[in-house]
């Protein structure tokens, strides 16, 4: 089946599921545009991370249907999700402190060059892809050598951030982003989402905090214990 509304990128209509006895999410319908940032508001528990879990895969709705750039779908995994151009980056960021800077960056997606039938990875490509990558993004980084474990909570958010723009994301979804970092860490988190918008990019920016997502936010959806 497909949806006819244009400006549309994703369309999530009466999307309900519950855990046992409890109500995650009752009818709920959310919906994001092209080029549009979304904050998605609530307090802690009020059902945020349940609807991207299951925008994404992780979840299966008990009701409901979801719409991407038309056309219905229901990813059966994460992987699945990205693979149609939705990017994900939660609280815990998913990097691996004991590693670099490029290898996070190419996590999961590492080039690889061949000497006869051998594979080897190539490290200095995927080095100059990081370093120029980031840098046309506007994010500096020291080296793309350098240990995650290194980095502050804000270099790691536009690590993040920047490895979803340099794999082509549609859809950029951003887990409490802010939650934790300092007030100059923020605004330049908030510049990340400015760019991501300037190319394209949709996002959908979680937060309990409106403050954290007014400056960037073109609408907000609310969230209130599973009901919006």
């Amino acid at each position: 089946m497909k949806r006819l509304k244009k400006e549309v990128l994703v369309e999530m209509v009466n999307i309900s599921k519950s855990f046992g006895r409890v109500q995650a999410l009752k009818d709920v319908d959310c919906t994001v545009g092209y080029k549009e940032v979304l904050g998605l508001l609530g307090d802690n528990g009020a059902g945020k991370s349940t609807l991207i879990k299951i925008l994404v895969g992780l979840y299966p709705p008990d009701k409901g249907e979801i719409y991407f750039e038309g056309k219905r779908v229901q990813f059966s995994s994460p992987q699945e999700a990205r693979a149609r151009g939705i990017e994900t980056v939660y609280q815990d960021l998913a990097l691996v402190d004991l590693m670099s800077i490029s290898r996070n960056f190419s996590l999961g997606r590492e080039p690889i060059r061949r000497i006869g039938p051998f594979k080897f990875l190539d490290k200095r490509g995927m080095d100059e892809v990081c370093a120029k990558s980031l840098t046309e993004i506007g994010i500096a980084v020291r080296s793309p050598d350098e240990s995650v474990s290194l980095l502050s909570g804000g270099e790691r958010q536009s690590i993040s951030i920047g490895r979803a723009m340099y794999f082509g994301a549609k859809l950029l979804i951003l887990d409490e982003p802010t939650a934790s970092l300092s007030i100059k860490e923020t605004v330049k988190v908030l510049g990340y989402v400015r760019e991501a918008k300037k190319r394209g990019i949709s996002v959908i920016f979680i937060t309990h905090n409106i403050y954290h997502v007014y400056p960037v936010a073109d609408r907000f959806a609310i969230l209130d214990r599973g009901i919006k």
